[in-house]
């Protein structure tokens, strides 16, 4: 209770702290905010040129919209994977750029990771607002499911949060972290299915003798199941199951707490060490 009054507090101080790092990304750029929908544009393209053209992966039809669109298949994907890569990555610099301010004045340091999440976040609205106006002029009413795209946006949010936590304050002790994390997101971004449909990925597979339920060991990764409840809300346009948002929410919680645990063990030393 301590810790969120103390966060109540210095409530203006993040917000203080999200748009300075908004003013600062595209700070000397000529496009600006541009960039914010030209890079998930770029992405898209050759993406599509690779597997949609030269691989020849079929997205599946729409379940009940009945859209079919490999380029919508995949930005219902890939704007949510790129707000979970800029997040991760970003959040590894948070504490050691901002050592000065660090050394010079007492605030929650979580403050720093929590603006820097929320200054992508504004970037996430945007690239998701283009995707659902390319997904209305294809026919897909998505206006009624916003409610259901902010929740699952709140519960990302929360869980890069937690995750940056960790991750932000054992790279002000261990510099190598930012090194494994940058092979790790390669693997994270194939262990979902963001340009393959899950359908790719086999129900059951017989390993060493043993029948195994590969598929729903695979979904037991949050992101598979983040990508598969965007897709439904927006490429689908039915609600994800429930089981999915408990799910969700639970590793959303459990993030956020395991995020603040380790922040605040590894917390005493960090004016030091940065």
């Amino acid at each position: 209770m301590t810790a969120l009054r103390e966060y109540a507090a210095n409530r203006e101080l993040l917000l203080n702290l999200t748009l300075r790092e908004l003013r600062s990304k595209y700070k000397k750029s000529v496009l600006g905010w541009t960039w914010s929908l030209l890079n998930p544009v770029a992405s898209v393209v050759i993406y599509t040129v690779v597997f949609s053209v030269f691989l020849n992966i079929q997205p599946p039809r729409g379940d009940p919209s009945g859209l079919k669109s490999f380029v919508l298949f995949l930005l219902c994907a890939l704007v949510p994977w790129n707000f979970v890569s800029s997040g991760l990555m970003a959040s590894l610099d948070s504490i050691v750029g901002n050592a000065n301010l660090i050394k010079k004045v007492y605030f929650p340091r979580e403050l720093l990771v929590a603006s820097t999440i929320g200054s992508l976040l504004v970037t996430f609205c945007i690239e998701l607002g283009v995707v659902a106006v390319f997904l209305l002029v294809a026919g897909n009413m998505v206006l009624p499911w916003i409610p259901v795209v902010l929740f699952l946006m709140a519960l990302l949010t929360v869980s890069l949060v937690g995750a940056g936590l960790v991750l932000s304050v054992t790279n002000v002790y261990f510099r190598d972290v930012k090194h494994f994390v940058n092979i790790a997101m390669q693997a994270l971004f194939y262990s979902a299915p963001i340009v393959y449909p899950i359908t790719v990925v086999p129900k059951h597979k017989e390993i060493l003798g043993v029948d195994v339920p590969v598929r729903e060991i695979y979904r037991l990764n949050p992101l598979v199941r983040f990508i598969e409840g965007f897709r439904d809300v927006l490429y689908n346009l039915r609600m994800p199951s429930i089981e999915t948002l408990l799910y969700l929410v639970a590793w959303a919680g459990g993030l956020l707490v395991v995020g603040l645990w380790a922040f605040r063990k590894l917390e005493p030393r960090l004016a030091e060490e940065v």
